[in-house]
């Protein structure tokens, strides 16, 4: 069994619908076969389908209004409010001739139950209501509606549905709603049977200040509580760690989502996105959701960010062509491609700049990125940029294959800075601040040596040089002589004196 079941660890997902595609006046699955040859052509080679199961509800408040997307789904059948069964075979097949893969919603957790009773029956311990203690998860809203999914017959009963859609409905992968009301164990089990080779992604969206007292995950991170889910699953999960930063933090702590841990086997697990049927607008009636939508003026720049770095990226369907993102979308896709970015693949951050700069090492390329960063001078080679967005708050460097990182210790010796000055190296890398002494790296003392650790490419001849400057590096006194100079890989150790 793969350590975790992300595909190719290379796909690029499309979530096909939003919250009001169910209502959309011409069939759902008739529009995804009419732009299934478009999907494919602009890069996507995997598309997240709505719950394909029939859902009759029906339900309006002031301010929202919905029924019909599968989430209170009442049978297996597949003819609902997104078109017939043979207009989603069709629609399959159409994916597949073009080279994207389908993977469906599916809603194990919760349905309706007023209209079910006959599939799964009240008293047989089959629904939470009839057995709190037997439940695996959290209650879906009042309960009411929550199946028990360790119950027998529960289990048995979706592992033949996810084998039905498998064999004959095209399923090459599975997204599984609301998994804090299942254990991620029985995920697993689910997946021992459909494929292990097959993509699965799980939708684990709760803080860590929703875990009860005594629950180690409350005193967790977002990444902390999402790995477990992931190694108890053995699948992919949303990266709601960064879409956490993406809303409360700076750009710069965009970096502290799952895709961005220093460890390949976190971000390898990492599904990231900008919003979502749930989380962002949509076309149509009242704006659809909106339980957790991105403030537009971002919007541009996080999807600059999750194509260009690790993790499997994901798009929106009403971002890529309803609202005219696609031009910018269709470029970072294809630049993602030609440096060969995987869901693993290493990412160096640069927080000596302002907003967001990182560098994403991919198997046939390097993509250096930067969002509204005051980077201006670049180390010789990178020219201007290869993509250039939104007055330049975006962009991005498509330049050659990188060794991989290494580190090496840095020493400035004999410094003798002033009240209110610091010791600094700068240097020809972009690590270094490309000699540009407002970037460079900051030193700190220890045993009378000025020393830090930088990561930078491998097997590079780099020069630098120490640096005395105040907060505003307008005076700066710089080390005399010859610039130091070494190979990265080659030694572990690099000294500066004045």
């Amino acid at each position: 069994m793969a350590a975790v079941r992300n595909g190719s660890g290379e796909e690029i997902l499309l979530q096909g619908f939003h919250w009001n595609s169910s209502r959309n006046q011409t069939p759902w699955y008739s529009v995804l076969a009419q732009q299934a040859k478009t999907i494919g052509d602009d890069g996507f080679t995997l598309i997240w389908m709505p719950p394909p199961w029939t859902d009759s509800s029906q339900w309006n408040t002031p301010t929202a209004a919905g029924g019909g997307e599968g989430y209170f789904w009442n049978s297996f059948d597949k003819n609902g409010r997104y078109g017939s069964d043979q207009q989603l075979k069709q629609a399959v097949l159409a994916l597949n001739s073009a080279g994207v893969k389908v993977v469906y919603d599916v809603v194990p957790n919760h349905m309706s139950d007023k209209a079910v009773y006959s599939m799964f029956p009240r008293g047989t311990n089959e629904w939470r209501q009839d057995c709190i203690q037997c439940d695996e998860g959290d209650p879906f809203m009042d309960g009411a509606a929550d199946l028990n999914t360790a119950n027998p017959t529960v289990l048995d009963a979706f592992q033949k549905e996810f084998t039905n859609l498998r064999d004959n409905y095209g399923a090459q992968g599975l997204r599984f709603d609301f998994v804090r009301g299942y254990a991620p164990q029985t995920v697993d089990r689910w997946m021992n049977v459909f494929g292990n080779q097959q993509f699965c992604v799980g939708e684990n969206w709760k803080g860590p200040n929703e875990y009860p007292q005594g629950d180690w995950r409350r005193s967790a991170s977002w990444q902390d509580a999402l790995k477990d889910w992931s190694d108890r699953s053995h699948c992919t999960v949303f990266d709601f760690a960064l879409k956490e930063r993406m809303q409360n933090g700076s750009l710069a702590e965009w970096r502290h989502g799952l895709n961005g841990n220093p460890d390949p086997a976190w971000r390898a697990i990492a599904v990231t996105f900008v919003d979502n049927h749930d989380t962002g607008y949509s076309p149509g009636a009242y704006g659809g959701q909106h339980h957790w939508a991105l403030p537009d003026p971002l919007v541009n720049l996080a999807y600059a960010y999750i194509l260009s770095s690790p993790g499997t990226p994901t798009v929106y369907w009403p971002h890529m062509y309803d609202w005219q993102r696609d031009q910018l979308i269709r470029q970072l896709i294809k630049l993602r491609k030609g440096a060969g970015i995987r869901a693993d693949s290493p990412i160096r951050f640069n927080t000596a700049y302002s907003g967001l700069v990182a560098t994403t090492s991919g198997v046939s390329g390097t993509l250096v990125i930067a969002l509204k960063s005051d980077l201006q001078q670049l180390p010789q080679g990178m020219g201007t940029p290869t993509l250039s967005w939104d007055n330049g708050d975006i962009r991005i460097w498509n330049t050659s294959v990188e060794p991989a990182a290494t580190k090496v210790n840095v020493h400035c010796d004999n410094a003798n800075p002033q009240p209110g000055e610091r010791v600094y190296a700068v240097g020809s890398s972009l690590e270094f601040g490309a000699w540009d002494p407002q970037h460079a790296v900051s030193l700190t003392l220890n045993n009378n040596r000025w020393s830090t650790t930088v990561e930078v490419p491998g097997q590079q001849k780099l020069e630098w040089k120490c640096i005395v400057r105040g907060q505003a590096p307008t005076a700066v006194y710089w080390q005399a002589g010859a610039n130091n100079a070494f190979t990265s890989g080659a030694v572990t150790d690099t000294v500066g004196r004045f």
